[in-house]
């Protein structure tokens, strides 16, 4: 049996952020993520939702009794905000889009990952591909048999009802958020402002405990890397904003967790440009002389999705140093070798 889970980040956890915003903890049904914080923020029109959850039965329940503890229902949401459109943010927004009437807004850059689930087959076709230029056909072979798991059937895919772009603003009722372009997680990440309460909802884009994937997009930016880091800067902009994050806990000082994060891609470029000089020729040959995770572990350890991601991020980074002009690249048949310039 699971043990349940308790303290501050506990699904179902209600937390009162300022008068008018709190975040709801909602469970999600996946094995390495098991929260996302959605939030709730009240206005003299109803409340606005930010980042909702996934579609199930028990988030959804969890959801429901968070907003009556606040003294709200289902029926008083008027609009549904959208960091970016991956399930655990995005399912829960499209299902009460359907049946509460509630509007939704979500990134215009969004609508590359949401046309790629009726044009491509497969969980990651375009991660299969990525790989076989990385130099790990087995890891391509194995990631091209991956099978959705059974929660993720069946969940609600299609478009929002507004799309955002950079500066766009929102009227909440009491207050007016503003969204923020922040590629990179995805190619239409978006942040979320309330100028006025020193808030900055940051979704997947500056986490405090986890550095975001560039991985997991169906459609993917080749530059995803280099605008992340770009859209990273914004928030320096923001550094004494609260950070309301989509996973974990809150912290008064966005700017300290950007500076964490840009240092450690820092000293991945420099890791990774060194084991290209020492003989590493693809992105494969350096991930399998890398460590990873906490723990320490060799590429081979990590199973088959977090493998992929990690040879991604190298390749990724590859790209950033030779667009530096730090290293060079030819391809061999589809595979992408490298060296330094």
């Amino acid at each position: 049996m699971t043990k349940p889970t308790t303290g501050p980040d506990a699904p179902g956890t209600v937390e009162r952020v300022t008068e008018t915003v709190a975040r709801i903890a909602l469970p999600l049904p996946m094995r390495d993520l098991k929260v996302v914080n959605a939030y709730a923020i009240g206005g003299s029109d109803g409340v606005t939702l930010i980042d909702p959850g996934w579609a199930d039965v028990e988030s959804e329940s969890m959801l429901v009794h968070g907003l009556a503890s606040l003294g709200f229902s289902p029926a008083d949401v008027r609009r549904i905000l959208v960091t970016h459109a991956h399930w655990d943010h995005y399912t829960q927004a499209l299902k009460w889009q359907k049946e509460l009437g509630a509007h939704v807004y979500l990134g215009a850059e969004e609508r590359h990952t949401i046309a790629a689930f009726a044009s491509l087959r497969g969980v990651y076709p375009n991660q299969v591909r990525l790989l076989r230029v990385a130099g790990a056909d087995a890891l391509a072979d194995d990631v091209a048999s991956v099978d959705l798991e059974p929660h993720e059937r069946d969940m609600p895919v299609g478009p929002p009802d507004v799309w955002l772009t950079d500066g766009d603003r929102i009227d909440c009722g009491t207050t007016t958020i503003v969204a923020h372009a922040t590629p990179g997680h995805t190619r239409g990440h978006m942040v979320f402002e309330d100028p006025d309460a020193g808030l900055l909802f940051t979704g997947d884009h500056v986490l405090p405990r986890i550095t975001p994937s560039i991985g997991f997009e169906r459609s993917p930016d080749r530059n995803a890397l280099r605008t992340y880091l770009g859209s990273l800067q914004l928030c320096l902009t923001r550094r004494s904003a609260t950070m309301l994050p989509a996973h974990g806990a809150l912290s008064s000082d966005v700017g300290t967790r950007v500076e964490q994060l840009l240092a450690h891609h820092e000293d991945r470029l420099d890791q990774i440009r060194t084991l290209v000089s020492a003989g590493a020729l693809t992105a494969y040959d350096v991930a399998r002389r890398m460590r990873w995770t906490r723990h320490d572990r060799a590429i081979d350890e990590l199973g088959t999705v977090h493998g992929m991601t990690a040879v991604l991020e190298v390749l990724a980074h590859l790209e950033v140093l030779e667009q530096q002009g730090l290293l060079v690249s030819e391809d061999f048949g589809v595979t992408r070798h490298y060296r330094a310039s």
